[in-house]
């Protein structure tokens, strides 16, 4: 089991990885060009996919860093 969480855990960063650097690097947090709100900003498919594929991995990283500690404790 536990080998099988490290292998996880080796995989989910490198694919996390990944994917934050595939993102597109012209999204930035310059709030002087939005002038309605956050609900004014539409994202394509690709970066949804890619913001939730971020999130997924992201929590399955931590999720599997806990079990790790809590296994070898």
């Amino acid at each position: 089991m536990l080998q099988i969480l490290q292998y996880l855990e080796i995989t989910v960063a490198i694919l996390l990885s990944l994917v934050v650097l595939v993102q597109s690097k012209n999204a930035s947090l310059d709030l002087t060009s939005m002038s309605g709100g956050m609900d004014t900003i539409t994202k394509r498919w690709p970066e949804k996919i890619l913001q939730n594929a971020t999130i997924i991995l992201g929590t399955l990283f931590i999720i599997n860093s806990i079990l790790l500690y809590v296994i070898k404790a």
